[in-house]
């Protein structure tokens, strides 16, 4: 999907699942267009941009009569720490037989700063092939491997065996750096999966200096012993294995068919030289309520959550430096606000309350959600259900809903009676390569065992509309292209609209609250949530 000229940037009107009852998409549009808003420079998280946007939000919360959910009123604070790489004097090489080979940082390799970087670096290489430790599935990538103080080479990833959801979580950056400390490695280089790629290398190598965040404090430090991260392009990946009697060619052919991948110690080393800077930045969450009417159940809150915050300015691509995050995520976050209007003005009466968080920080890695989840402004255990929405993408006919986590818990029960109401096929992650399930903000709600969903527009594996979601990643996901000058489909919106309400509605009103399935991995966090 080229950009379209300004004679084609047209809303598309499109035959869908059925007619909305409650929704016609244009007061969604509208607040996406506002939110994604030149004015607010992308809504980079701390910005007076995303600021701005959050204003925006309240403003229309209190005008709709909807209540805070926080001592503090409307907003919770967010402390995060940025850490920004000063490129122009970091290093880094390749050596073997005494000869350093310097990589051009951007092009061949990149320095990642969400996990910490010493000074100065010097270490062998062991390519551990997915570098997963799965218990529960007897796999082990690190069995018979020596990594004390060396640096593991990953292709990401997963076997077929393991279902998308468990090797998701198990991919996850604080799962993943507990597994490579416990078998003594110092960092990590990871290869991106050509099978798995959002975005082409030039597009990600693009920003790469723009800053990570991560939050204050002990209970947030999940990578601690970290002395190097390093994104490597698959197009030079050769460059590693050198000397080793393996090609990527060879290795990447395995890893698209989540077939087993060899072990082995490189016979290059790594050489890395970095410097870094940091400041800390405030933030906020957004939280606020439309209390239950239930004597008994009003205590409960079903959460529905949309991050707010993009990637603010960034590097131009045609001519363009503001990343404004139409889609990604102001698609989620008008959601949450058109529902609560559609409640407030019928007049609907739930039986528990709902609790509408949008969420700072979750482009740098989760992180208002990982506070709210850590921290809520609710009892912890009061919160029942977590329904996420992140880039729904209406860009389509609704005649699918792709549903992460749905074979989980009995929420994905209740999608698909849902689904059936309202003539939408459910689906589950059709490509787990992409790790969906750990990208968005209802994994830190199911890490603190609350049974949780996020929700897209999905297509048919191999299908047209397959197509045009894979071309809206590839050109518009995290680019200035995201903004309000694309094509949307508002019946699609519409109809996607409905399904969250009714299924905010149904499990609202049941006075059963969602369950875990009993064969599911994360189950194991309600047993041991804190009260």
């Amino acid at each position: 999907m080229s950009r379209c000229s300004p004679a084609l940037l047209l809303i598309i009107i499109a035959c869908t699942a059925q007619a909305a009852e409650h929704f016609d998409g244009n007061t969604w549009w509208d607040t996406v267009k506002e939110i994604s808003d030149d004015k607010y420079e992308g809504r980079d998280t701390g910005s007076k941009g995303e600021h701005q946007a959050q204003e925006f939000i309240v403003g229309k919360l209190k005008s709709l009569g909807v209540e805070p959910a926080g001592s503090n009123g409307y907003f919770q604070s967010v402390k995060l720490r940025t850490v920004e790489i000063d490129e122009p004097h970091c290093q880094l090489s390749l050596v073997q037989d005494g000869q350093a080979q310097a990589l051009t940082l951007g092009e061949q390799a990149y320095f990642s700063t969400r996990y910490p970087l010493a000074p100065k670096v010097d270490a062998q290489l062991v390519f551990v092939g997915y570098g997963l430790n799965i218990p529960e599935k007897n796999y082990n990538d690190f069995s018979g491997l020596d990594l004390k103080n060396k640096v593991a080479v990953i292709l990401t990833g997963s076997p077929a065996d393991v279902p998308s959801a468990l090797s998701a979580h198990y991919q996850s950056r604080a799962e993943r750096w507990k597994a490579l400390k416990a078998a003594g490695a110092i960092g990590l280089i990871q290869i991106q999966n050509p099978a798995s790629v959002d975005l082409p290398w030039a597009r990600s190598a693009l920003n790469r200096n723009h800053p990570s965040m991560d939050l204050i404090g002990p209970e947030f430090d999940e990578t601690s012993g970290s002395k190097v991260a390093v994104a490597f392009n698959p197009a030079y990946a050769d460059l590693l294995l050198r000397g080793s009697g393996h090609t990527f060619a060879e290795l990447a052919a395995l890893g698209k068919d989540r077939k087993p991948l060899p072990h082995f110690a490189l016979k290059v080393s790594l050489s890395a030289t970095t410097a870094t800077r940091s400041r800390d930045v405030n933030s906020t969450n957004i939280v606020a309520q439309i209390p239950g009417t239930d004597p008994t159940l009003k205590a409960d809150y079903v959460v529905l959550s949309a991050h707010i915050d993009h990637v603010g300015i960034g590097e131009p691509i045609n001519g363009d430096r503001i990343y404004n995050g139409a889609m990604d995520n102001g698609s989620g976050s008008a959601l949450l606000l058109d529902i609560a209007r559609s409640l407030k003005q019928t007049h609907t009466t739930l039986k528990r309350s709902l609790l509408l968080v949008w969420v700072t920080g979750e482009e740098k890695g989760l992180l208002g959600s990982k506070y709210f989840a850590e921290h809520p402004t609710v009892a912890p255990k009061s919160m029942i259900a977590d329904i996420n929405t992140d880039m729904f993408l209406p860009i389509i006919p609704l005649k699918i809903l792709t549903v992460y986590g749905l074979a989980e818990s009995d929420l994905g029960d209740r999608v698909k009676q849902v689904g059936d109401q309202l003539n939408v096929q459910i689906q589950p992650d059709p490509q787990p390569l992409l790790n969906v399930f750990i990208r968005s903000d209802q994994y830190n709600f199911v890490r603190h065992g609350v049974p949780s969903l996020m929700i897209d527009v999905g297509a048919a594996p191999g299908s047209p509309d397959a197509a045009i979601i894979k071309a809206w990643r590839t050109e518009r996901y995290h680019a200035p292209s995201d903004d309000a000058n694309q094509p949307v489909n508002l019946a699609t919106a519409a109809a996607y609209e409905e399904v969250i309400r009714t299924l905010v509605i149904e499990v609202a009103n049941d006075p059963k609250r969602p369950q875990w399935k009993r064969d599911s991995f994360f189950r194991r966090y309600a047993d041991t949530a804190s009260p």
